[in-house]
């Protein structure tokens, strides 16, 4: 394994340590304010980020960094494991500070986004990450977003620590399974990931009640907590990967799961071949399907069972359950409740708030629906406006999804047309005019001068 390089520029570490964290997908928008003021810099506004997507769904729009990518753990599916034969390197907490700030200032970032290899144990990567973050809040004043890493086995005060400095922490689950652990990394194990969720968890909880109870004071873990699956690494079908998300969702309140589709970087004969790329599609339909179970009351057991295991590639899992539950429909625009309406292919949880609402002033008709934002292209099938439908439709599987098939939204455009392509943070020269190097790492006082 190549030797941790420290005395490489700042430019030289940026370009691996936000190349080596593209994999890692968990990041999101904040959900939460924090305001900036006279003493600080920035602040989180709750609508959140601005992002930028690659086209296969990946975020590109805070500074998404690893600390280090030097780690002792041998897991299969990492580029940055203890066998690969990779450049190494670390920031000091100093520069990772310097990055944010500088960055922030160009208008190039809104935030941090900082995970990890794991550098000489838990303890002392963690450790690293709660300094980085502590010099960012009080030394540099900084009130942007920042998402950080629990390290799973890192002791509990340093993520209660991170907890109260952070606007968000994730803890990777990493595979599906316990046995998808066990076979390609075998030095993680499902009780040491979920210990530290648990722990967010109970403090956000008794947070929320001791802010209640004092009427103020510092919030922990404003934003929630989030985690990232493999999808495609092991065995598991979508109705097990969706059984787990929705156990995490109920058992320990996180805010998002994310899907990341394997992409086999290693060539470990422990890995499946991907003669097609990465499940993209796969990757897709399992978010459609999150968002499903979010917002639309849906359970996994009625989109998928041990008997229909994986998802339908062809169509969105909303049209594929209408498909199989025409017993439902046509329902009637003017009279169905706001949870009926969910169901309906085309019309998404905000256009059914806005029918809910239209129709207390007057009779919707199709030409309404259309303003409203209703996706008449998919609904016709499945809805009538006061006991018409739009057109003369039979309301028959095979004819709806024939039908259905010739919308090309069904599947992305990105993934019709583009191969796997993951954006980086130097795809555009964003350092242009702020080439860093260590001769340019100027004391604070100097460099705001400077500015």
């Amino acid at each position: 394994m190549p030797a941790l390089q420290m005395q490489m520029s700042l430019s030289e570490k940026l370009q691996i340590l936000s190349d080596a964290a593209k994999y890692d997908v968990a990041c999101t928008s904040s959900g939460v304010d924090r305001s900036g003021g006279s003493s600080g810099m920035g602040n989180c506004a709750a609508p959140g980020i601005c992002h930028s997507f690659s086209a296969d769904g990946r975020c590109i729009s805070l500074l998404k960094i690893l600390f280090t990518n030097e780690c002792i753990f041998n897991c299969a599916y990492c580029l940055n494991n203890c066998d690969s034969d990779v450049r190494r390197a670390a920031f000091t907490p100093d520069e990772v500070c310097t990055l944010t700030m500088e960055f922030y200032r160009r208008n190039y970032i809104e935030g941090l986004f900082l995970s990890s290899g794991i550098l000489i144990s838990p303890n002392h990567t963690m450790g690293l990450i709660c300094e980085t973050i502590r010099k960012l809040r009080v030394v540099h004043h900084f009130n942007g977003y920042i998402h950080v890493k629990a390290i799973p086995g890192a002791d509990p005060c340093l993520v209660e620590q991170a907890g109260f400095l952070a606007d968000r922490m994730s803890v990777n689950l990493e595979l599906p399974t316990a046995d998808g652990l066990r076979q390609l990394a075998p030095c993680k194990s499902r009780g040491t990931i979920l210990k530290p969720m648990r722990l967010i968890q109970n403090r956000i909880s008794d947070n929320k009640q001791e802010l209640i109870e004092r009427k103020g004071g510092q919030s922990f873990v404003p934003a929630g907590q989030s985690t990232q699956m493999i999808v495609g690494a092991t065995p598991e079908n979508d109705y097990q990967v969706m059984s787990v998300a929705e156990g995490l969702y109920r058992k320990f309140g996180l805010k998002r799961v994310f899907y990341s589709a394997f992409v086999n970087v290693n060539g470990n004969p422990r890995l499946p071949a991907l003669p097609g790329g990465p499940p993209l599609l796969r990757e897709h339909r399992l978010y459609q399907v999150d968002w499903l179970l979010r917002y639309y009351h849906f359970e996994v057991s009625e989109i998928l069972s041990e008997e229909r295991p994986d998802l339908n590639v062809f169509l969105d899992p909303k049209c594929d359950w209408a498909l199989r539950h025409l017993e439902f429909f046509p329902v009637e625009i003017n009279k169905a409740s706001y949870q009926t309406l969910l169901r309906v292919p085309g019309i998404g949880y905000k256009s059914a708030e806005r029918i809910v609402k239209a129709r207390r002033r007057d009779r919707l008709s199709f030409h309404d629906l259309k303003k409203i934002g209703v996706v008449l292209k998919r609904a016709l099938y499945f809805i009538t406006c006061s006991g018409k439908m739009m057109y003369p439709t039979k309301l028959d599987e095979n004819y709806i999804c024939e039908n259905l098939m010739r919308d090309k939204t069904q599947i992305p455009r990105e993934i019709r047309e583009a191969g796997y392509r993951q954006i980086s943070f130097f795809d555009r020269d964003l350092c242009s005019d702020f080439r860093l190097s260590d001769a340019q790492i100027l004391p604070p006082g100097q460099r705001i001068a400077a500015l």
